[in-house]
C-alpha cells in the first residue's frame, strides 16, 4: 500500500526531525519515548499505529492498542484522531464510539483502552500498542499485562511507551533498559519540546515553570526528586517584609487540622523596588494562624477575625475541597459551614468563597507553588513576611518527598508539617496554575 493511499487530510505535511525519523524507521520491537512536552510524540505514534493497522496482513484479526492511564484520557487523547487519521474505504463498518473500536475491511481492529483497569488489554493476541503517558500508569501494566499480549507464538508483537517523565519511577527503569545494548529489541529515542515548538512558546515556559518542573516537562528529563518538596524556595531571597494592606482583597487559605490548626493570609501587592528578581506582581505571604494542638475550624476563624476583622476589601476564600470530612466537623456541618458561619457576620458580601469541587492533584500543587517561587528564568513571583509568617517558612524548608518517589509529598516525615503549605498551595494553584494547553504540528 503506498503513502497516497493512506493519507486523508488529517495526514498533513510535517516537517523533518532525525530522531523522530530514527523513531520511525526504528527496527526494534519496543521503543520508549520519553520526549518532551508537546513535542510531537504522540503525533507520530498515532500515525505509526493507523498505518501499521492499514498494511496489516498476517493474521484476519490483528490486533492495535492506544492506551493511556484513564478511560477518559484514552478518548480525549487518542479517539478522535485516529478515526481522521483512517480512510473511510478503509473501514468495515462505522466506528463503535463506546467502544472506541476502528474494524478494517482487513480484518485488524484499532481500539483505544483505559489502562487504569489493564485487563482490558488481556484475552486475546495484541499485534501493536502505544502507551501514552506510561509513567502515569501502574507499574505493574507491562510485565503483568501488556507483555503476555504481545506474546503468541508467531506473532509477536511491538509497543511504543511514550510521554514526560514523572521521576524516577517504573517509567524511568523501562527507558534505562531500552538505552543498553544487550537488549537489542528495546531503542530508547528523546528529543526536547524546544526542538518542536516555537521559541517563544519555550520562553513563556521557562518563564511559567521551575526549574525542575521545566527541564521534566519540557527537556524530557528524568529527573531525581529528593529531599525539599518546596526546593525553589531560600529564605535568604524569599523573606520580604512586606505588610499587610487593608485596602487590596485578602485571601484565606486553610487545610484542616486539629495539630495544628491553621490558616494563610494572602495578597497580591506590586512591587516597585531595586530587586531586579522580583516580579512587579507578587504574591505575598502576609500572616498566618498557627494553632500548634487542641485546634478546630472555629479557633481558626476566631483568630483571623482578631486579626483582620477590620478589613474593609473583599475577603476571598480558598482550600481543601474535601471540607476536612476527617477533621473538626464532627457535629456542627462541614469545616466550610463553620467558616461560613463564622466569617460571614465580620465580612459580609464581601465574603467570597473559591472552593473547587475536587482537590488538584498534588504534584499539580506543588509545582505551581515551586513555579511561582522561582521560575526557570530565575524570576521570583511569591516571597513570605516571614516575621508575621514563621511557620509557614519553617513549611517551605522542611516538607520533604518521598523517598524514591516521583516528587509526592511525605505526609510521615513530619506530622505537624505540610499544613500550611498546603492550605498556601490550594490558593497558588488556583489563582496561578501551571497547565497549559499548547497546539503543535511534530516534524519525521
Amino acid at each position: 500500500m503506498s503513502a497516497a493511499e493512506v493519507l486523508t487530510p488529517r495526514w498533513y505535511k510535517l516537517r523533518y526531525h532525525r530522531e523522530q525519523a530514527r523513531l520511525w524507521k526504528a527496527t526494534t520491537r519496543f521503543r520508549v519515548v520519553p520526549a518532551g512536552r508537546r513535542s510531537g510524540k504522540t503525533e507520530l505514534a498515532k500515525r505509526y499505529g493507523v498505518r501499521a493497522a492499514l498494511t496489516y496482513t498476517a493474521s484476519a484479526n490483528g490486533w492495535f492498542v492506544f492506551g493511556a492511564p484513564t478511560h477518559a484520557q484514552a478518548r480525549r487523547i487518542f479517539w478522535d484522531d485516529l478515526k481522521l487519521l483512517t480512510p473511510k474505504w478503509a473501514l468495515a463498518k462505522r466506528p463503535a464510539e463506546s467502544a472506541m473500536t476502528l474494524t478494517l475491511v482487513n480484518g485488524a481492529q484499532i481500539s483505544v483502552l483505559g489502562m487504569d483497569s489493564p485487563e482490558r488489554i488481556e484475552g486475546r493476541p495484541l499485534d501493536w500498542g502505544c502507551f501514552d503517558e506510561y509513567a502515569n500508569m501502574k507499574k505493574g501494566v507491562w510485565t503483568d499485562n501488556v507483555r503476555p499480549a504481545l506474546s503468541t507464538v508467531g506473532r509477536e508483537g511491538g509497543a511504543w511507551f511514550i510521554g514526560v517523565p514523572e521521576g524516577r519511577n517504573h517509567y524511568y527503569e523501562l527507558a534505562r533498559q531500552a538505552g543498553l545494548s544487550e537488549f537489542p529489541d528495546w531503542s530508547l529515542h528523546h528529543w526536547t519540546a524546544a526542538d518542536i515548538l516555537d521559541p517563544k512558546e519555550i520562553a513563556a515556559a521557562r518563564a511559567e515553570l521551575d526549574p525542575l518542573t521545566f527541564q521534566q516537562e519540557y527537556e524530557g528529563s528524568f529527573l531525581n526528586f529528593a529531599g525539599r518538596a518546596y526546593y525553589a524556595f531560600d529564605a535568604s531571597t524569599h523573606c520580604e517584609p512586606f505588610g499587610y494592606q487593608p485596602d487590596r482583597p485578602l485571601n484565606l487559605c486553610f487545610d484542616f487540622n486539629v495539630s495544628p490548626g491553621i490558616a494563610v493570609a494572602v495578597q497580591e501587592l506590586n512591587y516597585q523596588g531595586a530587586r531586579k528578581d522580583l516580579d512587579e506582581r507578587l504574591t505575598v505571604v502576609v500572616g498566618e494562624v498557627h494553632i500548634p494542638r487542641n485546634s478546630n475550624t472555629p479557633a481558626v476563624c476566631r483568630k483571623l477575625i482578631e486579626m483582620y476583622g477590620d478589613h474593609k476589601h473583599d475577603v476571598l476564600v480558598y482550600g481543601d475541597a474535601t471540607g476536612g470530612a476527617a477533621g473538626t466537623a464532627k457535629v456542627a456541618g462541614s469545616d466550610w459551614d463553620l467558616i461560613r458561619a463564622h466569617l460571614k457576620p465580620v465580612f459580609k458580601e464581601r465574603l467570597k468563597f473559591r472552593v473547587p469541587r475536587a482537590n488538584p492533584k498534588e504534584r499539580s500543587r506543588v509545582n505551581a507553588m515551586n513555579a511561582r517561587l522561582k521560575s526557570a528564568d530565575g524570576t521570583i513571583r511569591m516571597v513570605v513576611n516571614a516575621k508575621a509568617a514563621p511557620e509557614t517558612v519553617r513549611d517551605l524548608e522542611g516538607v520533604v518527598v518521598l523517598e524514591g518517589g516521583s516528587g509526592e509529598i511525605d505526609k510521615k516525615a513530619d506530622k505537624a508539617a505540610t499544613h500550611l503549605t498546603d492550605a498556601l498551595g490550594y490558593y497558588v494553584q488556583a489563582v496561578h496554575p501551571t497547565q497549559k494547553r499548547v497546539i503543535v504540528t511534530s516534524a519525521i
